[in-house]
């Protein structure tokens, strides 16, 4: 298993999606997931809509992974930054998946080519286009629902799975953590757990992968 951060890896809240949280986070050896949008036509990363002093450009992002051979997992906040995406993506040469756009333009993404993850919850029971995803985002909002079950459905599959930390929804991650490390699934190549504290997940697990 693999452990990635949310928003880069902060320690204040304010520091969410900031080159400093993803300098951080390549310093100290993570991937990240973060926040895709078009702004005027470019590319920029920013979790809420965009303004020209809040966005940073993507290429800012790119830069600081440039060569680290860390994963980005890119939360799709707009429609049509498909193409875009995955340009950038191929000119870095930079290993990535795309998540959390609409069901129209997931089917968009794959045809593309570009490595898409479906979304599977508890309010989300029937995950979309699971044929042509290349993995699942596993995510649980009320608490409880993610098993050892779910988790090894998906990966007998063949999907890469990606599952959310319990703490990204206002929750101890203990319990989840705990289930993925008495059930053995932390072995598995495939799984990738995203979380808002990376080195107490490191510190749990012994291992970053």
């Amino acid at each position: 298993m693999r452990i990635i951060s949310h928003r880069g890896f902060w320690l204040e809240p304010r520091e969410k999606n900031s080159i400093e949280a993803f300098q951080r986070t390549v310093d100290d050896g993570f991937g990240t997931e973060t926040d895709f949008r078009d702004l005027n036509g470019d590319l920029v990363i920013s979790h809420d809509p965009p303004t020209s002093s809040s966005a940073i450009a993507v290429e800012k992002l790119m830069e600081i992974f440039r060569d680290k051979h860390l994963v980005l997992a890119a939360n799709v906040k707009s429609d049509g930054v498909g193409s875009m995406i995955k340009e950038v993506m191929d000119r870095y040469e930079q290993e990535y998946f795309a998540f959390d756009m609409s069901g129209p333009q997931l089917k968009q993404y794959t045809d593309l080519g570009i490595p898409s993850y479906t979304r599977h919850s508890d309010v989300e029971p029937e995950p979309i286009l699971y044929g042509k995803a290349a993995g699942v985002w596993l995510d649980d909002f009320a608490g409880g629902w993610i098993s050892e079950g779910i988790v090894r459905e998906h990966l007998s599959a063949h999907k890469q799975v990606c599952v959310v930390s319990s703490e990204l929804h206002g929750r101890s991650g203990e319990e989840l953590w705990e289930m993925l490390r008495s059930t053995k699934l932390t072995q598995s190549a495939d799984l990738t757990l995203c979380t808002d504290l990376p080195t107490k997940a490191v510190e749990f697990f012994g291992s970053r992968t």
